[in-house]
């Protein structure tokens, strides 16, 4: 393997060492033991899913393919996970709301292996049924957890501000931590242990399991609206309706949307844009490379929650268009670096410029999941939290089908450039929420100063 790939790995791991060592009482939020206590053991659980979810990542398309089935019908069977997450994640949400979160969590545990246990079958069908279990898990895992934890933060009296703790903690260890141990530890299992594409799913399996058993022995139940006299379609009522009267929660929907279908193009795009010419590289070592990435965003996202200035609404516009910048790279370098024609060899000039790129990307992401996370937490009502996060996946979904369906329609530089517009869009849309956030303060203080002639002399 390439020098420059263990410098690009051991740069990202010494800042990020340095961001973890390097804090002050500033960039730390000071808590209470019983709040640690539950803290820990949501990070533990939540570490867990998204062990389970990593093990498999690398290997379905790989295992599809020993199974002997083409491109096209691996993309039927992608498009049907993402399709079932659309269709079946809005219903399994507002059932979570109203039927309990921690009940809907160990619901996305058994999926989820049911899912896995289907990996063992080559038959088409059945493995058609795996994708679908999958697409209702990946549903519940982005919505579930996150409104348990938030209902049950708050149903314990806790400090609001120390969500963002519990959010950055877990971006860092699941989005991170666990993605790289995952990745290297299934490595373990197909490669050197020589146990076939299917070992991951299994050890995927037993880690969902232990989650589960955690869940179902320390986790108490909460609910959204638990009322009986609300049918599902009631429900849904109420969701749209709150997106469609709150601008805060419509923009924050379309801001999701638009950088998390970014972000799923991102993973199809990748390794054709770092190996035009059928370049070996190391695909694994450079997932770990992204992930360490992510770590950095992620650490650096605490940083700036612990502190009250600058706001979230306020820093990731800037996070918005540095991740646009970002996936510009290719159509740049296409432009600027003179493509070459030789089939094979190492990675080119030009691929390892956008290497870079890329991981500035990552470090975005990284930021990007415990803001979100924090201002979904402010702005998303509490009697409908998982219903309407499953609202803003619905257009998520609709578009990674159409880019799964028509990837080779597109030059990637064209989808690159896509991604971006999509990025600014966002940054835009971030400071107009930025903007309408600020405007019951300053409401407030106006009416303040009308009732007080003190303030208004204090203003002056």
């Amino acid at each position: 393997m390439e020098l420059f790939y263990f410098m690009v790995f051991g740069a990202l791991g010494a800042v990020v060492a340095a961001l973890e060592l390097s804090k002050n009482s500033k960039d730390r939020i000071i808590t209470s033991p019983a709040f640690n206590s539950f803290k820990n053991n949501y990070l533990l659980v939540y570490s867990l899913m998204m062990a389970g979810d990593w093990l498999q990542g690398p290997y379905v398309y790989y295992l599809y393919s020993t199974y002997g089935f083409g491109k096209g019908e691996i993309g039927q069977l992608f498009i049907a996970g993402f399709g079932s997450s659309m269709l079946f994640g809005t219903i399994v949400g507002s059932l979570a709301d109203k039927q309990g979160r921690r009940r809907a969590c160990v619901t996305y545990c058994i999926t989820y292996i049911l899912s896995c246990i289907t990996k063992h079958s080559p038959e088409y069908k059945v493995l058609m049924v795996g994708r679908v279990l999958g697409g209702i898990a990946t549903s519940l895992l982005f919505s579930a957890f996150e409104s348990w934890l938030v209902a049950e933060h708050n149903k314990r009296g806790f400090e609001q501000q120390w969500l963002s703790l519990t959010f950055s903690k877990a971006i860092f260890l699941g989005n991170g931590l666990v993605a790289i141990l995952s990745g290297l530890f299934g490595n373990l299992l197909v490669d050197s242990l020589s146990l076939g594409p299917v070992a991951p799913f299994d050890a995927a399996a037993c880690f969902l399991a232990i989650g589960m058993a955690i869940i179902l022995s320390s986790w108490t139940e909460n609910f959204g609206d638990p009322s009986e006299n609300k049918d599902l379609l009631t429900q849904f009522r109420g969701a749209a309706v709150a997106i469609a009267s709150d601008e805060k929660i419509a923009l924050l929907g379309a801001i999701q949307s638009l950088f998390e279908g970014s972000m799923y193009t991102f993973v199809f795009l990748w390794t054709p844009a770092l190996s035009p010419n059928d370049e070996e590289i190391p695909h694994g070592f450079i997932f770990a490379t992204f992930m360490l990435a992510s770590m950095l965003g992620s650490s650096l996202a605490s940083r700036l929650m612990a502190r009250s200035s600058p706001r979230v609404e306020s820093y990731m516009q800037i996070v918005f268009v540095v991740s646009s910048v970002s996936l510009l790279l290719p159509i740049v370098t296409n432009f600027l670096v003179a493509p070459s024609k030789v089939k094979g060899g190492s990675i080119s000039f030009a691929g390892s410029l956008q290497l870079l790129g890329f991981c500035t990307f990552e470090a975005c992401v990284g930021i990007f999941w415990p803001s979100i996370m924090k201002m979904r937490s402010q702005y998303i009502p509490e009697e409908a939290r998982s219903t309407i996060m499953n609202f803003f996946r619905i257009p998520l979904n609709i578009f990674v089908c159409v880019v799964l369906y028509n990837v080779d329609a597109f030059p990637i530089t064209v989808m690159f450039g896509m991604c971006s517009i999509f990025l600014l869009v966002a940054s835009v849309l971030q400071r107009r929420l930025m903007a309408i956030s600020d405007k019951p303060k300053m409401e407030n203080w106006t009416v303040m100063k009308d009732r007080d002639p003190e303030a208004e002399a204090l203003n002056e």
